[in-house]
């Protein structure tokens, strides 16, 4: 029997893959941090006989390389992919060997990259499960813009093609198993669910039900912002990524913490939301590393710049270091654990802001008082809906973008709370006053506050 193991990639929305039999196992598109895959094997008592990459990745640094090179493992990339490192090149058709009995297949599925290709195990010859990567997600499609504006259009007439071909050779109870899909931006669409299959996405599935025109239309009007970072992970990925090193980053205190802010630097607070606002060290970032940390400060930080990284525990710190090695940033400058107490001096007190409700919000307006609403959502989240005179700079547009905020007390909001806690945190570290909304975006109807729904055509 054959299995096939999740190894989910906190933070990104992605899941590499450990698949194999009783001896040997092939991995899916694994992580830079191979530790955890090397483990995953390990408890599997398999040999890592391949390592395969379903394309060259837009939104991570893959750590298929290295885990190729210490294992031993054939490491198969799309022939059409140009990297700059010996790999074994795939074709459509080819066939690789895993275990007795377990072989994967590769099928060629343009369309999230040029050179996308889907991988089919197959089991005494029969097709049991499929790595669709960028390709068939759940409920969605990878996105087809990543490569080059002039080929996107192409592009998605090949995702559609693409979609269509799996439908069409495989089996109804053949699982689907993507890499992108659960909260990862390459995807088109929100995904949404856990596990499906062939059959499954033919019932609900949008490219499976539309023709390729109308497809096509409905997948290019609904793509939204593209992460700043993603423009480094490509080339890092053809290059060749160098090994992950997650040895603890020096200690600094809070003299070393004021002598990087005033040089420049980033220091990034991974509290939760409520403790930095009741205190935090003043001109620090607020990126929790329970959210989506990886995704924002590599979308929000002038790539290259020096990071500290603040936290209540040197596991925070270290999973912190973790996600932020799998999206390229590097060695934080340095680190220190405590509170606020700690990282602060007299000469340098720590700052602070206030959190509210939409609630608060409405009552402040009632009182008469109209101050600066900003709306930290993306495009395609404020396109639904807005609160009446708002501001809208989406969450990694504002540090570049303060400027621009009017002048005046400035209540952020988000649609739940934690990117709005990232905004208020760069507003204040600009000298602005600030609240922020720590609230669902549906509670500003239920407040009274008056909303702008735009007209569908």
């Amino acid at each position: 029997m054959f299995f096939a193991d999740i190894l989910e990639v906190e933070g990104l929305g992605n899941r590499s893959y450990l698949a194999g039999g009783g001896r040997a196992a092939v991995v899916v598109d694994p992580p830079r941090d191979i530790d955890q895959v090397i483990a995953a094997a390990a408890r599997r008592g398999v040999r890592i006989a391949a390592v395969v990459e379903t394309h060259v990745h837009n939104d991570y640094v893959t750590g298929g390389l290295e885990l190729a090179r210490l294992t031993g493992a054939r490491y198969l990339v799309p022939a059409g992919a140009s990297v700059a490192y010996e790999r074994v090149p795939v074709a459509d058709g080819d066939v690789e060997g895993i275990d007795e009995g377990l072989t994967l297949r590769a099928v060629a599925t343009p369309g999230h990259t040029p050179h996308h290709t889907t991988y089919v195990l197959e089991e005494d010859g029969r097709a049991v499960a499929a790595f669709t990567g960028g390709s068939l997600l759940i409920g969605s499609v990878g996105r087809p813009d990543l490569v080059e504006p002039r080929l996107t259009e192409d592009l998605a007439r090949a995702q559609h093609a693409s979609a269509h071909r799996l439908a069409a050779e495989l089996d109804d109870e053949v699982a689907v198993l993507p890499t992108h899909g659960f909260g990862s931006f390459c995807s088109s669409t929100q995904a949404d669910g856990e596990r499906s299959t062939i059959g499954a996405e033919k019932a609900s599935n949008p490219v499976l039900a539309q023709d390729v025109e109308t497809f096509v239309r409905e997948l290019l009007a609904g793509l939204d912002d593209v992460p700043a970072y993603y423009a480094h992970m490509g080339p890092a990925n053809a290059a060749g990524p160098a090994p992950v090193d997650l040895t603890a980053p020096r200690r600094a205190d809070a003299e070393q913490i004021a002598h990087r802010l005033a040089a420049g630097e980033w220091v990034v607070d991974l509290r939760n939301r409520v403790a930095f606002a009741e205190g935090h060290v003043a001109g620090s970032f607020n990126f929790e590393v329970e959210g989506q940390l990886a995704t924002y400060l590599a979308w929000m930080i002038p790539w290259g710049k020096p990071v500290t990284l603040l936290a209540e525990s040197a596991e925070d710190i270290a999973r912190a270091q973790r996600e932020l090695a799998r999206v390229g940033i590097d060695r934080p400058a340095a680190a220190a654990v405590g509170s606020p107490a700690d990282w602060t001096s007299e000469q340098a007190p720590p700052a602070s802001f206030r959190r509210a409700t939409f609630a608060d919000l409405a009552a402040v307006r009632e009182q008469g008082q109209d101050p600066v609403v900003m709306d930290v959502r993306r495009a395609g989240e404020r396109a639904g809906g807005w609160i009446e005179g708002s501001v809208h700079i989406p969450v990694h547009q504002v540090h570049a973008r303060v400027h621009e905020v009017p002048a005046g007390t400035v209540w952020v909001h988000c649609a739940g709370g934690m990117r709005a806690a990232i905004a208020a945190s760069v507003l204040k570290a600009a000298g602005r006053d600030v609240v922020a909304v720590d609230d669902g975006y549906a509670a500003a109807a239920d407040a009274g506050l008056t909303l702008v729904t735009p007209v569908q055509h």
